[in-house]
Order: C-alpha cells, then structure tokens, then sequence
C-alpha cells in the first residue's frame, strides 16, 4: 500500500535519502525542495502558471556538480500531486559531459516515494567504472 505524503513530509523524505540540494519545479521556481514545489503550486493556484492536466509536474536537480568543465550528474523526478498529496512516479538519471554530451542514463518507473534510492546509489547507477591502472614497468626478463 502506498503512503500518501503531504509537502512536508514528502519533502523530509526526500531530504532523508540525501536530496537536499536546489531544485526547480517545472524548469522555474529555483529553491530548496520545499520552498521550489511551495512557490509553483502558489502559481498555479493564482493563475500566473498553467495548472498541469495530468497532476505531475517535473523537479529537477544535480546530484553532482563539480564545476562547468567537469562531468555532472542530473536527475529529473515526476511527481503526481492530487488534493494535497505528493508522490515519485518516475525518474531520470543522467551523467553527462562538460559539453553536455550523455555518458550515461538510467530510468526508474513505477516508483513511490518510499522506493526512491538513496542520492549515493543514484549516482552509483551512472558513474563509471573504475578503469584498472595498467603498470608502467617494462615487463620482462632483466639481465
């Protein structure tokens, strides 16, 4: 059975597995996760934004950020919203390059907000293998 989560508990559940970084909501309202859902559904409520049919809405992140000229991790959530109530219906994870380039993506669908990984093994399912280091030394006889 699923859980039915308000805001704030849709958001410390969130918080609890690591995703405590800036968010945007519908690819606007910058803001930590509550603040960024909180501020897109007083939009939608006034009118200034359109409400959404299909009651889910997109929340973005980066998981991994090391700079503008260092791969990043991004991760897109879909999150139905219905009467007050929030869940993780799906989500992207995408590894790409400083350029923008994908290295690597993983979806999850059929989720619920209790099934969401962890940030550590989100990232897990994209970063790269560690490649062996392969030994300098000549191989061979010595005389």
């Amino acid at each position: 059975m699923k859980q039915l989560l308000d805001l704030d508990t849709f958001s410390k559940d969130l918080s609890d597995k690591g995703y405590n970084g800036y968010f945007h909501t519908q690819s606007a309202y910058p803001g930590k996760l509550k603040d960024s859902i909180s501020e897109y559904l007083e939009a939608s409520h006034n009118g200034t934004k359109k409400p959404n049919r299909h009651e889910l809405f997109l929340l973005s992140t980066y998981l991994q950020w090391n700079g503008d000229d260092k791969p990043r991790i991004e991760c897109n959530m879909w999150i139905r919203h219905k009467n007050g109530i929030f869940d993780v219906q799906k989500m992207d994870i995408e590894r790409t390059d400083r350029y923008g380039q994908l290295l690597k993506k993983s979806e999850l669908t059929n989720l619920s907000t209790g099934s969401v990984p962890t940030l550590k093994e989100a990232v897990a399912q994209v970063s790269e293998d560690p490649k062996q280091h392969i030994s300098s030394q000549k191989r061979g006889f010595k005389m």
